[in-house]
């Protein structure tokens, strides 16, 4: 699923970030703050946060909860899962975390489809929670932080970009140190003008294109010159980072405000690209 990026602004870096679980993913720190999403009531001792690292972004559909034993007892949690209206309820997912006061632990947690129609009100994790007694129970702690809310805002600006136009590059040829093709829009619905207004590079290949590409309301399909380029070699680069092809797009309908979208990289492009990085980095 596309994944829309705050407007104006390009991935231009990606580092490997540990696995969750990891011991990266285990920090001591101060107490979070004992209220969280408005509207939704603290629970004593447990403080949770919705953030999205580089690695969700790389794999898609997930983002973390960030627990935070606030309290002065320890506990277990053994199951997450997301309770945020406008998402799609999933099963939770098994976790294993132990945590002391104090710990913060990053739990990796699946979203589900997005409802476009609903607006997102406040989110909530739900927590099974083993303790020292041996009780357990599930907790519906809030979430602090506004990522279910942004995770929503651009699963729904994806949609409706591609409710109206298909992007895609077409008839690639290698040349030298370069892969040329075609950006395409081509409509799929509607009558409102398409505009591509601005393409970004990857963490590995840069990326020109004669830009803006405009659709009139009543053209079928527009394409301009795109082409790519290596824009580096470092071997720590080439081997860390998890979303080499990802080149976002502003694209605006009519007159609403202009999102940023991923351009689609099917296999063949894809496929060309990997080729263009082999050729540039390892001629032999």
């Amino acid at each position: 699923m596309r994944r829309v990026l705050a407007l104006g602004v390009l991935l231009a870096l990606a580092a490997c970030s540990p696995s969750p679980g990891a011991p990266d993913d285990v920090r001591t720190s101060a107490p979070a703050p004992a209220t969280s999403a408005a509207g939704l009531p603290a629970v004593p001792g447990i403080a949770a946060e919705a953030v999205r690292l580089r690695t969700d972004e790389a794999v898609g559909g997930q983002f973390q909860v960030r627990v935070t034993d606030t309290g002065d007892a320890p506990f277990t949690v053994s199951d997450v899962a997301l309770a945020v209206p406008g998402f799609a309820t999933l099963p939770p997912t098994s976790v294993t975390a132990a945590f002391v006061p104090g710990r913060v632990i990053d739990l990796p947690v699946p979203f589900g489809a997005v409802d476009c129609a609903v607006v997102p009100g406040p989110a909530a994790a739900r927590l099974t929670v083993g303790r020292p007694d041996g009780t357990v129970e599930t907790l519906t702690v809030p979430l602090a932080g506004d990522v279910p809310a942004r995770v929503h805002a651009e699963e729904c600006a994806a949609e409706r970009v591609a409710s109206v136009a298909g992007l895609g590059v077409t008839d690639l040829q290698a040349r030298d140190d370069e892969l040329h093709g075609r950006l395409t829009v081509r409509r799929v619905a509607g009558e409102e003008p398409v505009a591509v207004r601005r393409i970004g590079r990857s963490v590995l290949i840069d990326v020109r294109a004669d830009l803006p590409l405009e659709m009139a309301g009543r053209e079928g399909a527009v394409d301009v010159a795109v082409m790519f380029r290596s824009a580096t070699c470092e071997p720590h680069v080439l081997s860390e980072t998890k979303k080499p092809y990802v080149f976002p797009l502003e694209v605006a309908l009519g007159e609403e405000p202009p999102v940023v979208v991923d351009l689609p990289v099917d296999d063949a492009l894809r496929e060309a690209l990997a080729d263009l990085v082999r050729r540039v980095c390892d001629p032999a």
